[in-house]
């Protein structure tokens, strides 16, 4: 199959099951070309985009300025270079009656530039609900052919729909193809929103699980508790009571040391939060780490919180990955009642369910799992045995591969139990 897939920045560090998609899709023989636009900061990126020459099969809209001025003079010379490619598709771009502020704001003409080129192809792959309105536009004025597959995967699905209201995907589910969640209590949401039942299907986020090594946690000889939290520094992550929830225990045990992988706009207040606490000694914000490097710290972690809250603009999470990384390495955890997670932690067997924002309930579990380090290996069996079990990659990206051949065969309606192999999320 030919597959575009359509992201936003790429490659982003936060978004390895992108990565982890994309070369499932090349490794079973398709021919995949992503259309994206330019990362922050490539630094630091997954080994996988190296090594899969990702970057060559990458195709970026040029940068748009903030200055509409400087904005409308690029406009121009990008007419002028490209309109003798795709003149149709140009002047679509531009059709204001249609497209109002994306065409006045010329956004919709610096995307379709990296596409004036792009072959037909069998699947058009969103990778989230606020892309898809985007790339159903494109597939509208002719700049892209193809099925268009959305994925909702958490703040499109939450904090963009109260942000602009419950009919914002109105007409995406009526032009889309086939819709994808990474969660039950997504799939849920979009229906109660309009898509049909008949056209979406929860398919999980998959890792990597060979590049997560399993081990049997046991207290160190040092006898040092280490505590880890993998996610970006921002409300939704909750990661501020996890810190507040470190500072209680600390005043019992001072044999505690708890790092936090990642960086965000929380950043500052969060280094402040921790001076305030006097647990600068204990508490180290590390910023964002390459996977291996992720692997190296959390192979000598003993437990790991995932404090996930409800954002005060309704941002909300699926069933994170960093958690499935911890719970595939066998750690002990701890997270909340939020969004998707109950469909990954079980409660009292692979690790602890508290509610959100609650710093005293991270806490009283937190002693629980230092006072009983005998429960550390039994619940990090069952974690890894259920993270394999419904979230493996190879097997998630064999289903993805049936459910694209199934939507170019509208062969629906497509549910679970006419997929293999069938995984319940």
């Amino acid at each position: 199959m030919k597959i575009a897939i359509i992201v936003d920045k790429f490659p982003s560090l936060s978004e390895t099951f992108i990565v982890n998609q994309i070369i499932g899709l090349i490794d079973r023989g398709n021919e995949v070309n992503i259309y994206a636009t330019p990362p922050d900061n490539t630094s630091k990126i997954h080994p996988k985009v190296a090594n899969y020459h990702l970057l060559n099969h990458t195709y970026y809209q040029p940068k748009i300025h903030q200055n509409y001025f400087l904005r409308f003079l690029k406009g121009i010379k990008l007419i002028i270079g490209n309109f003798h490619i795709n003149p149709l598709v140009i002047l679509r771009s531009l059709n204001f009656f249609n497209y109002g502020k994306r065409a006045v704001s010329l956004r919709l003409l610096y995307s379709v530039i990296p596409l004036l080129k792009a072959p037909t192809y069998d699947i058009i792959h969103c990778q989230f609900g606020t892309l898809a309105l985007e790339g159903m536009i494109l597939r509208n004025i002719g700049a892209i052919k193809g099925k268009l597959i959305t994925s909702f995967r958490g703040y499109d699905i939450s904090w963009f729909v109260q942000e602009n209201g419950e009919n914002v995907y109105e007409s995406l589910f009526a032009q889309g193809d086939f819709f994808l969640t990474n969660c039950e209590f997504f799939k849920t949401k979009a229906i109660k929103l309009g898509c049909d039942a008949n056209k979406i299907v929860v398919h999980g986020s998959g890792i990597d699980c060979i590049h997560f090594p399993f081990k049997e946690r046991y207290p160190h000889a040092d006898s040092k508790i280490r505590i880890a939290t993998t996610g970006r520094l921002i409300e939704k992550k909750g990661i501020e009571y996890a810190i507040l929830a470190v500072a209680q225990v600390s005043e019992l045990y001072q044999n505690i040391e708890y790092n936090i992988i990642g960086d965000g706009e929380l950043k500052e207040h969060f280094q402040q939060l921790i001076q305030s606490l006097n647990i600068a000694d204990k508490v180290k914000l590390l910023g964002w780490k390459t996977q291996p490097e992720i692997v190296a710290i959390l192979d000598q972690t003993d437990i790991f919180v995932a404090p996930s809250v409800t954002a005060k603009d309704g941002n909300q999470d699926a069933p994170v990955n960093t958690l499935k990384e911890a719970m595939i390495m066998g750690l002990p955890v701890i997270a909340t009642t939020h969004g998707g997670i109950p469909e990954l932690v079980q409660d009292g067997i692979s690790g602890f369910l508290v509610p959100e924002r609650n710093a005293n309930a991270i806490a009283e579990k937190l002693i629980y799992l230092i006072e009983h380090p005998q429960i550390w290996s039994t619940m990090g069996y069952s974690g890894h045995s259920y993270v394999q079990s419904h979230y493996d990659m190879n097997k998630l990206n064999d289903e993805l591969v049936q459910i694209y051949r199934q939507v170019i065969t509208d062969d629906l309606p497509l549910q679970k139990s006419a997929l293999a192999p069938a995984i319940t999320v």
